[in-house]
This record gives structure tokens, sequence and C-alpha cells, in this order.
């Protein structure tokens, strides 16, 4: 069974940064586009960045843009998550989600495969 897991979550001051890690088990990642969500106490889900499949098309939710970079290492069978010049409001536990094709990228509905999350924490 395929499997996505979060790692690289922790307690960074504002201005810090953090690289977070989906790293996919019991599939090959290249089949797969892989979202970025994130979801703060008492807030709804929302999503951060995607990255699609086969051509590598990216997608950044305005809050983080140029601040947060998404890549992938098909090689290694992980996505990456760069996060620059950290904000208190991006504290919240981050999920890494994953489809076959093409989702409308910060839709959770078009996810079929959900990790169990990191949390990330940005202190003032």
């Amino acid at each position: 069974q395929v499997q996505f897991v979060e790692s690289g979550g922790g307690l960074v001051q504002r201005g810090g940064s953090l690289r977070l890690s989906c790293a996919v088990s019991g599939g090959t990642l290249d089949l797969y586009a892989i979202g970025w969500f994130r979801q703060a106490p008492g807030k709804e889900r929302e999503g951060v960045s995607c990255i699609m499949s086969s051509v590598g098309n990216e997608y950044y939710a305005d809050s983080v843009k140029g601040r947060f970079t998404i890549s992938r290492d098909n090689a290694k069978n992980t996505v990456y998550l760069q996060m620059n010049s950290l904000k208190p409001e991006d504290t919240a536990v981050y999920y890494c989600a994953a489809t076959w094709g093409s989702p409308t990228p910060s839709d959770t509905v078009d996810y079929d495969y959900w990790g169990q999350g990191t949390q990330v924490t940005v202190s003032s």
C-alpha cells in the first residue's frame, strides 16, 4: 500500500527556515501530483503549494509566494517544501497529499492520499 510520510517540522523563530519532506513508500513518486496543505487550530485546511507529476508545474498560495519553494526528487521518491522567511502565521500542522492526474491544487477533495502531518511552529 502506498504511503506518504512527512518530516522536517519543528520550532523556528520568525524569519527562520525549515525544509519539509514528503517521502513515498510502496509506490513511485513520479506518478503522483503532490500537494502541501496546512491546518492551524480552529481553521480549515488550506492549500499551500502543489507540484504536478509529469511537467512539474508548480502552484503557490498567495500567502507563501516568494517564501516557499516546492521541488521533487523522483529518484529519492521525495517532495520537498523549502520554507524561508517564516512568520508566526505560518504555524500549523503541514500535510502532504497525493493523487494521480492534475488536481485543483488547493482542493482537498482532489487528493486521494494523505500523510499524518508534521507540526511547524514559528515563534515571534
